[in-house]
């Protein structure tokens, strides 16, 4: 994406911001709902239903919701163990709901951090992640390779005390590519996963191994670039003793020279970085 087709895309990073937007009001509804003896598998349900019901008829990936030690990939090992699976939902205990619905050919890619009641471990993660945020607007605005950023990312993991969970998903990833995706009547999916969404990933890949450069941000050689210009679904994720909590939106990479417009985050009215706001004004 160079700098001057940004300027005249605007109108479709409004529509990016605009579906991204509508995630995050799902994910804020649903969380609203919980109460204990919820299962996974509701809340995942609660958040097609939520989403189907504003035109949502396509998908990157169906909805995910994980409870409690599942919220840090404890014991994953398979990508199986990602689905919804019947774990009720407790008092205290951590969820993450994570969503990347299609619509109006638009995508996008969140995960929403919340608690049922009080948990002071949990706080302290999110608190936490508001550093990895701001590290990865720095480090992409410097061109550092993707495998450094990521290396960078652990150190910060490692000195606030954390392992890191991102590494459990497949390849490592931290974050990948969005694109545009036709719309079409029907959508079907494999494995959680839209079809139509799939195929333009494996296209980034294909046109991305050509060039050398990859759609995947991971702490592998092929992750060994400079940013590619574009939309990136980014996504740190901490985890501590059983508790996991990270955040999900979408970073702009463009082809600038002026660092601001090099790199941006996509919307900063998102609910984590508005909590840090209330927050450090509270502090």
């Amino acid at each position: 994406m160079t700098s001057a087709v940004a300027g005249e895309l605007s109108a479709e990073l409004r529509g990016f911001r605009e579906v991204q937007t509508l995630a995050y009001e799902c994910a804020e509804a649903v969380a609203a709902q919980l109460k204990p003896g919820v299962t996974e598998r509701e809340a995942a349900r609660m958040q097609r239903e939520w989403l189907r019901e504003r035109g949502v008829r396509d998908w990157f990936h169906l909805p995910y919701a994980w409870f409690g030690d599942r919220t840090a990939f404890v014991n994953f090992r398979i990508p199986l163990q990602f689905f919804p699976t019947n774990r009720r939902l407790e008092p205290g205990m951590p969820f993450i709901l994570d969503m990347a619905p299609v619509h109006k050919g638009y995508t996008a890619d969140i995960g929403y951090s919340g608690c049922l009641g009080l948990n002071p471990v949990h706080d302290k993660l999110l608190a936490d992640l508001e550093a990895h945020r701001e590290l990865l607007l720095r480090e992409v605005r410097e061109r550092r390779p993707l495998r450094e950023i990521y290396e960078d990312v652990d150190r910060l993991m490692v000195r606030q005390g954390y392992a890191n969970r991102h590494r459990a998903y497949p390849f490592g990833v931290i974050a990948h590519k969005i694109d545009r995706v036709k719309e079409r009547r029907r959508s079907p999916h494999v494995f959680g996963f839209g079809t139509q969404s799939l195929k333009g990933l494996a296209s980034d890949a294909l046109h991305g191994h050509r060039d050398g450069w990859s759609p995947l941000w991971s702490p592998y050689k092929f992750s060994d670039h400079p940013p590619q210009p574009g939309l990136w679904a980014v996504e740190p994720h901490l985890g501590f003793r059983g508790t996991g909590a990270k955040f999900e939106e979408i970073l702009v990479v463009t082809d600038s020279k002026d660092p601001e417009q090099s790199a941006f985050w996509l919307d900063d009215d998102l609910p984590h970085v508005r909590r840090w706001a209330e927050e450090r004004a509270a502090a």
